[in-house]
């Protein structure tokens, strides 16, 4: 790491992540709907998703960013260092909630509440999937940079996230709409094909993203490289 590297290419990649991250948690309790031109097995003709799904695959192209130029171990440290994060996002908005409202608040006490405080089922779903799938993302890009050296760059980010983001899927929506409705008693748990169709059609969007969005990790990485940032790209096979 240089000494110019700090506040340029490693605050602007743990920004976009941290952002990223809190969006996701805001908008995890919105369903999103997309249309599909034709209908597909299982999903039909529509894509089913949390909303988290789209600010959440954001995190994914940050830390894989993040984990070229600076490697595992601050990788690490930024993906737990943003799960603690989330616990204090969840903390200011549940006792800014709890807080006495104004007669006069131009927003009411229960739309406030329904739109910022996600339920118990989302929370516990969200965070499990987190700490695990970007735990797992960072563990995959290294094991592939390790074989791969400097080539190819594109298998370890989108091997990293295709797989990593399955764990995510899978987690997240099993403990969301099934295992904490059944546990804890909130909702109702969703059926064994809602279950699927969901996993489905939030899965089919992040690996999209993931492969989408290869051309921008290649411009982050060459342009900071470019400049001396970060650590140097490991010797070729």
């Amino acid at each position: 790491m240089t000494r110019n590297d700090t506040p340029v290419t490693q605050v602007a990649l743990i920004g976009l992540f941290v952002t990223a991250l809190v969006t996701a948690q805001l908008t995890a309790s919105k369903l999103l709907l997309f249309e599909l031109p034709v209908s597909l097995p299982v999903t039909g003709a529509a894509l089913v998703l949390p909303g988290a799904a789209l600010a959440y695959a954001v995190t994914f192209f940050a830390s894989d960013c993040y984990a070229e130029l600076y490697g595992r171990r601050d990788a690490q440290v930024m993906v737990n260092v943003g799960f603690v994060m989330n616990l204090v996002l969840l903390a200011l908005v549940y006792s800014t909630v709890r807080a006495p409202i104004a007669p006069f608040s131009g927003v009411g006490q229960d739309a406030f509440a329904t739109v910022l405080l996600s339920a118990g089922n989302i929370v516990a779903g969200s965070l499990l999937a987190y700490v695990v799938s970007q735990n797992w993302d960072v563990i995959a890009f290294h094991a592939i940079r390790d074989r791969t050296g400097a080539s190819h760059l594109w298998l370890r980010n989108i091997g990293s996230t295709a797989t990593s983001q399955i764990i995510d899927t899978v987690i997240f929506v099993t403990v969301a709409f099934w295992a904490a409705p059944v546990l804890l008693g909130v909702g109702q748990p969703r059926t064994p094909a809602q279950l699927l169709a969901l996993i489905v059609g939030q899965y089919l969007l992040k690996l999209a993203i993931a492969v989408g969005d290869t051309p921008f990790v290649y411009a982050v990485v060459a342009a900071a490289r470019s400049r001396g940032l970060g650590a140097p790209a490991p010797a070729a096979d």
